[in-house]
């Protein structure tokens, strides 16, 4: 049976007891704008109606899994940023939303598996560490780049899958690690080959797909309580304010204007190139700073 469908941004197929959820902004390396973001809960949803569907697979159309929010629309063209004084329960309640549409992946009652290729990094990586399991190509890289400037990722889901002391490792440089590294330190479940991945994925997803729903529902439930026992909610609060205060910071303000005046992709390259962020802001680089 197939019940195949295209919200806009997100693929929907089923087939074999599963649910392919498919990120589908190609050109854009499927980064997120607000109706991709809309959209994830719609297809979960759906998946968790269908009494055939046992286990959902969240991948992404074309080159990469998702690079993160679409940089033309946030960083160039200044959407989601306010004005000088701005309202922070405004931005809150924006990125909250967000950050829930997310997470319709990990409270779906369904089991979710992220297959991950390409790249999953800033808002990207937030996708796929809401997904129960995550399965990399060894390749592909993972990673919270604007934990550098502009960015504090709102799951929270680095510290509940690596720890203290990596997560800071992480989340304190911006650094991206491919998926041979992120299985070794347990971020996600594993790598493999990227000629291997759908076979890895199919695999995993088949077993699961053989037990009865209601057994899916209540292990997952469980496992689920016990990180909302350790105050997942909470931090997930914190970290979402943190998110609206990174990108209204002097610093954050500066980025911004950097990408309005030269574009995201040099603002991109000058924050994680290690060179020197103004701190309290400044006047935005000149095109002779940027060639020199």
């Amino acid at each position: 049976m197939s019940d195949d469908m295209t919200l806009g941004t997100v693929k929907y197929e089923t087939r074999d007891r599963k649910a392919y959820l498919t990120l589908n902004r190609p050109d854009r390396l499927n980064a997120i704008n607000e109706q991709l973001a809309r959209e994830i809960p719609l297809a979960v949803e759906r998946a968790n109606d269908d009494p055939d569907v046992h286990v959902i697979i969240l991948q992404g159309a074309g080159r990469a899994f998702c690079s993160g929010y679409d940089l033309k629309d946030f960083a160039e063209r200044g959407m989601g940023t306010q004005d000088a004084v701005w309202d922070p329960i405004k931005d809150f309640r924006m990125m909250k939303r967000n950050t829930d549409d997310y997470f319709s992946l990990w409270r779906s009652l369904k089991p979710t598996i992220a297959k991950v290729h390409g790249h999953a990094v800033a808002g990207g990586s937030d996708i796929a560490l809401s997904c129960d399991q995550v399965i990399m190509a060894d390749d592909a890289r993972i990673g919270y780049m604007p934990a550098r400037v502009w960015g504090c990722p709102t799951t929270a889901m680095w510290v509940y899958r690596l720890g203290a002391e990596r997560a800071k490792r992480m989340l304190l440089t911006g650094d991206t690690i491919d998926g041979k590294q992120a299985a070794d330190w347990g971020l996600v479940l594993e790598s493999a080959p990227a000629e291997e991945l759908d076979a890895r994925v199919e695999a995993l997803a088949d077993r699961m797909a053989g037990v009865p729903v209601n057994q899916l529902v209540m292990q997952k439930l469980m496992i689920n309580q016990a990180y909302d026992n350790m105050g997942l909610h909470g931090t997930q609060v914190l970290a979402t304010l943190f998110d609206g205060i990174t990108r209204h910071s002097p610093e954050g303000r500066w980025f911004q204007g950097f990408a309005a005046e030269h574009g995201f992709h040099e603002a991109v390259k000058w924050r994680d190139s290690g060179r020197w962020i103004p701190e309290g802001g400044g006047p935005v680089p000149t095109k002779s700073d940027l060639d020199g």
